[in-house]
């Protein structure tokens, strides 16, 4: 598969590659370029173009298994549905595939899957999806990532942002809530009793 250089952002902060296939990937070939780069994240949006990105930072490593770990916690609790850290990727009824850094899906929608397609990439967006911002993460492209993940049928949606510490919440037909410095965020009704302890987040080696 030939692609070519679409846009390269040499800002040291940003190094995420993005590459416009000449042809748009069929679903086996974006599966195979994606196994022949195991030690990288991978992306494909909604147009084809494939997003590239480095293994994360190790701070943001920390903050990722922070937020997946409480999540998980409260999933094996709830037992409605099932966890999914930063390494699972979905098919978006767009035609993207995205990994968010912690997601949740209802049993019951797992459950509606063939064999076939639960052992692939779920052809689903989860109903709950959080992004941890790093410093290589444009503001702007993040929140249209959360626009797409709302868009594509998610029910709740956090922006996680360390660096300002803020975090913005998305739902269908609604304005985006931005919290300033808040303590901890609540799923509510969503998730049922799920509170995220920002503290280890916003100062994961404190």
């Amino acid at each position: 598969m030939q692609v070519t250089l679409d846009a390269f952002e040499t800002a040291a902060q940003d190094w995420s590659l993005h590459l416009t296939p000449l042809r748009k990937m069929n679903r086996d070939e974006y599966r195979a370029f994606v196994a022949a780069n195991p030690d990288l994240r991978i992306e494909r949006n909604a147009e084809g173009d494939v997003i590239v990105m480095p293994p994360a930072h190790t701070r943001t490593s920390i903050r990722n298994g922070e937020l997946y770990a409480q999540l998980h916690a409260w999933a094996r609790a709830d037992r409605r549905g099932y966890a999914v850290d930063s390494s699972g990727g979905f098919d978006l009824p767009n035609g993207s595939n995205r990994s968010p850094d912690a997601s949740w899906i209802l049993k019951s929608r797992v459950d509606a899957l063939t064999e076939d397609e639960r052992s692939e990439y779920f052809p689903l967006c989860p109903d709950f999806v959080v992004e941890l911002r790093s410093k290589s993460d444009r503001l702007p492209a993040v929140h249209a990532k959360m626009r797409e993940y709302i868009d594509n049928g998610a029910k709740l949606g956090w922006l996680v942002d360390p660096i300002e510490r803020r975090v913005h919440v998305y739902r269908p037909e609604a304005p985006v809530e931005t919290f300033e410095h808040p303590a901890a965020i609540g799923g509510d009704p969503e998730l049922p009793g799920f509170v995220l302890d920002l503290a280890p987040v916003w100062d994961p080696e404190a």
